[in-house]
């Protein structure tokens, strides 16, 4: 897998994906606007990697910030191959010193592959670039699979809000983490790198804000 910021093109595909998971979402997200919109940003995963990312680049190493400095690598200006197509998507805004998950999602028959995981950890990776203190989100108080990963995460209920979803009125959970950089939650997740490194080696990530069209 590859994680990279989203791009202009990427867009139909993440609609398409959007559709797939979230059907009775209304109104749907507008991605020509948010990938605009300077708060916003929207994270694309796909099936493979760029040619020049091939080797594996996530490994276990000693200390947290060691770790981080080596897994991002940026990769060519080919990322939008048609042979590498986008499987999942995220996207958050930030919002002073908060970051607070709108969507992640990933393709019907690409579940079960970690790419909720490489979402979430990439979701922190930039949290932390733009100074977030905590990552907030609402989950679905039925959906017991997106719960457990945000758990793992080290997400926390912290409250409920009453027939939130448009659809069916059903009520959304409030989860939010502690302070991100205390010592707790960075140990938490340089757990959840190891883990995820010892199981998807080969995934190669690209966080730079550089151009996106």
């Amino acid at each position: 897998m590859h994680v990279r910021l989203m791009q202009r093109q990427d867009i139909t595909q993440v609609v398409k994906i959007d559709r797939e998971v979230f059907p009775t979402d209304w109104p749907p997200t507008n991605f020509s606007k948010e990938i605009d919109n300077r708060l916003a940003l929207y994270l694309v995963v796909t099936e493979n990697p760029p040619p020049a990312c091939t080797s594996p680049t996530i490994k276990p190493r000693p200390g947290f910030l060691a770790r981080l400095k080596s897994v991002f690598v940026k990769p060519p200006e080919t990322t939008l191959n048609p042979e590498n197509p986008v499987i999942g998507y995220a996207g958050m805004w930030i919002l002073a010193d908060e970051a607070h998950v709108m969507s992640i999602a990933s393709g019907l028959e690409h579940r079960r592959q970690g790419i909720g995981e490489a979402l979430m950890l990439a979701i922190f990776e930039l949290a932390r670039q733009h100074k977030a203190r905590v990552v907030t989100l609402e989950v679905r108080v039925s959906n017991d699979i997106a719960q457990r990963l945000y758990i793992k995460f080290g997400f926390k209920n912290v409250g409920l809000r009453k027939g939130y979803y448009i659809d069916n009125r059903e009520d959304a959970i409030i989860m939010t983490t502690d302070y991100l950089e205390s010592e707790e939650a960075k140990h938490q997740l340089g757990v959840l790198w190891d883990e995820f490194a010892g199981r998807y080696g080969q995934t190669t990530f690209d966080l730079d804000r550089h151009e996106r069209d």
